[in-house]
C-alpha cells in the first residue's frame, strides 16, 4: 500500500508543478495532480491511522513547498523552457525593390489581408477594406514600413 500511497503522491506533485511551470492557465492539470495528492494522504490516513497520515501529510507540504522553492529560486525550469523570440516582421526589407504602381497577383483572398505575387516573389498585403478573390490583379498604392497597401485592378 506504501507504493501506491507513493505514487499517487508523487503523481500529483508532479501535475501540480508542470502545472504551474509548464502549462499555467489549464487549471485541468493542476486539479487531477491536487486530486492525487489529496487521494494519497487520504489512503495514508485510512490504511495507517491518523499519526501516520499526519506524518505524511505533513512531508508532503514540506517536499511542496521546498520543490517549488528551489524550481523558481534557481532557474530550474529554463533549460526546459523556449527563450528565443521573433524580432523580424512581415515583408521585412524585402519591399525595398517595390514601387507604388506595379502590378501584381492575389495569391489567396485579401480580407482584407492575405498574399500576392510581385515580380515572381510573395508578399504579405493589406487593401482598404474591401475583400479580394484569389487570382485577382492587383496595383500597389502605398508602400509603408512593413506593409504593402493594394487595390484590384478593374
Amino acid at each position: 500500500m506504501w507504493l501506491v500511497i507513493a505514487a499517487l503522491i508523487l503523481a500529483g506533485l508532479l501535475l501540480i508543478i508542470v502545472e504551474i511551470v509548464f502549462i499555467p492557465g489549464t487549471t485541468v492539470v493542476g486539479l487531477l495532480g491536487l486530486i492525487f495528492t489529496i487521494v494519497g494522504i487520504v489512503f495514508s490516513y485510512s490504511y495507517f491511522g491518523s499519526e501516520t497520515g499526519f506524518y505524511v501529510l505533513l512531508g508532503t507540504s514540506l517536499v511542496t513547498a521546498g520543490t517549488l522553492y528551489l524550481s523558481f529560486r534557481k532557474g530550474a525550469w529554463k533549460k526546459f523552457s523556449h527563450q528565443s523570440t521573433i524580432d523580424s516582421k512581415v515583408n521585412e526589407g524585402m519591399a525595398d525593390h517595390l514601387n507604388a504602381g506595379e502590378e501584381g497577383i492575389s495569391i489567396s483572398a485579401l480580407r482584407p489581408m492575405g498574399s500576392a505575387e510581385f515580380h515572381g516573389k510573395i508578399f504579405e498585403v493589406k487593401t482598404n477594406g474591401e475583400f479580394v478573390n484569389n487570382g485577382i490583379k492587383l496595383r500597389i498604392v502605398k508602400i509603408q514600413a512593413n506593409y504593402i497597401l493594394v487595390e484590384p485592378i478593374q
